[in-house]
């Protein structure tokens, strides 16, 4: 399953991070110096959660940000409770 946000479309992208060594001009070196240049991925905050789409209860794949922002309609929670001892009055 894809890393993917179900309501914005968050996914993984590609960047680079780039690595320097030296100290900057401004604080009395001779500047920075890039030393290598290496791939990485930026993710996004997937999170599992169980919300209603289209009427039903699904457990979907959404970015921390989309339920933050309020997309996210929770299922109501349930007042189930198991049932008690029988008890016959005869």
């Amino acid at each position: 399953m894809a890393r993917k946000c179900f309501f914005t479309g968050k996914k993984t992208i590609a960047g680079r991070s780039i690595t320097r060594r030296g100290k900057a001009k401004y604080l009395g070196g001779v500047g920075r110096k890039v030393t290598g240049v290496t791939n990485r991925q930026f993710k996004p905050n997937i999170q599992k959660v169980r919300a209603v789409v289209n009427g039903r209860v699904v457990r979907i794949r959404v970015s921390a940000k989309a339920i933050r922002m309020g997309l996210i309609v929770k299922p109501p929670k349930r007042d189930w409770a198991p049932p008690g001892p029988q008890t016959s009055e005869t």
